[in-house]
């Protein structure tokens, strides 16, 4: 590869990796804030069944955006975006925590009491989500490699849907349950949420692999890849 085409694939490596953090971050500070995202109101052993979190918008975006790293620059580089998302996470929290303790001036347009009602919650649905996401991430990352290997390269819907279905209710299983366990949410929310939060991915997961497939088309178009060949930074 050429210095010039390496040069400009690390950028866009790097673009990724911004997109694939804020979304992380963003996702576990809005948390607390919920709607329907789907206007039926049915309810499932007493929850709300289309009732999420506006946390869980961002996250569809982080799986679709290391399915395309694991695809374009393989899993050593994947896995690292996660770790970095992962620190970047820690790092929110510790700035956060610096904040709330800092006290607000009389004329301050947002008390001590609103920021910290706001942001209270938000150690425990980072320590919740990491331990979530980390577990999900790495096995989304693992699975879309076994499938990559198994249909050598093709098939990209297969990976792509499979890979994230199984993470994305593994993810939603454990964040739930550990914001339930922690009284950050009620057990009675439990079902609901997960159904709901699940339904939701999957149907994202279906939505977001045209945008796979072209992302993955103009990165072998560009930098003349051949089917299951990936760019090394190194």
């Amino acid at each position: 590869m050429l210095l010039k085409d390496k040069l400009l694939a690390q950028r866009i490596y790097l673009l990724l990796g911004a997109l694939f953090i804020t979304s992380l971050v963003v996702s576990n500070l809005i948390f607390q804030k919920f709607f329907y995202w789907y206007p039926v109101d049915i309810e499932f052993f007493g929850s709300k069944l289309f009732e999420i979190s506006v946390g869980i918008l961002p996250y569809p975006i982080t799986f679709l955006i290391t399915d395309l790293i694991s695809e374009i620059y393989g899993k050593k580089r994947a896995n690292d975006i996660v770790v970095a998302g992962i620190f970047a996470s820690l790092f929110s929290v510790g700035i956060i925590l610096v904040a709330d303790q800092v006290p607000a001036l009389s004329n301050s347009p947002i008390d001590n009491q609103t920021f910290n009602s706001v942001f209270s919650k938000t150690i425990v649905a980072v320590g919740s989500s990491m331990l979530a996401y980390l577990f999900a991430q790495f096995i989304d990352i693992k699975i879309y490699h076994f499938w990559k290997n198994l249909t050598k390269g093709k098939h990209l819907w297969i990976r792509n849907n499979f890979s994230t279905w199984l993470s994305q209710f593994i993810d939603t299983f454990s964040i739930i349950f550990l914001l339930c366990s922690f009284e950050v949410l009620p057990w009675t929310s439990f079902k609901g949420l997960l159904i709901s939060g699940f339904l939701f991915k999957v149907f994202v997961a279906v939505f977001d692999t045209p945008f796979l497939y072209l992302g993955v088309y103009l990165f072998r178009k560009r930098f003349k890849l051949k089917v299951n060949e990936e760019i090394n930074l190194a």
